[in-house]
């Protein structure tokens, strides 16, 4: 009898384990800016993204223009999210990499992953296994230069309808 209800009360653990919502996030977000034209430009997203309750910390590579931000655990943000307040500054996004722990999954092209800090579609063909955290390209318009974006119209314009649902992002693996 006491088997049995041990079982029951492990069974009854499990389960809800698995039902509670999934926290992966953004762990880390590489974030090349635009319009940068000097070391106080620099400083003004710098400083906005330090700012972010939800942000451990900010380097800055001023050759670069490149920004990384490493976020707290369990942090709620988007990649939406950091791209707002890089433009609360006047300044815009060139390229996004992020890094996110999707946990463990078999991907394919076209695959849709929802996650707390998103929905996540993988346009790289092929089937890849991932366990834990992969590094990501956003390729959403306002999150590529304007001729990146340009480049990939035909990509853009099969996913548009799913685009447009807010937190919704196209990603190729790096």
């Amino acid at each position: 009898m006491k088997n049995i209800k041990l079982k029951t009360i492990l069974l009854t653990a499990f389960v809800l384990l698995l039902s509670l919502p999934s926290k992966a996030q953004i762990s880390k977000a590489e974030i090349i800016a635009t319009g940068l034209t000097c070391s106080m430009c620099s400083n003004a997203i710098n400083k906005q993204l330090k700012s972010m309750a939800e942000v451990e910390n900010v380097s800055t590579d001023l050759n670069t223009n490149t920004f990384v931000v490493t976020l707290k655990d369990n942090s709620a943000y988007t990649a939406n999210t950091l791209k707002e307040s890089v433009e609360k500054t006047g300044f815009f996004i060139g390229s996004m990499v992020l890094t996110i722990d999707l946990g463990t999954v078999k991907i394919t092209e076209s695959q849709k992953i929802t996650k707390q800090s998103g929905s996540y579609i993988f346009v790289n063909g092929g089937e890849k296994s991932v366990n834990g955290p992969v590094r990501v390209q956003v390729l959403n318009e306002g999150f590529v230069t304007k001729k990146e974006f340009k480049k990939s119209a035909k990509l853009q314009a099969k996913y548009a309808d799913v685009v447009a649902q807010e937190n919704t992002y196209l990603i190729k693996s790096i």
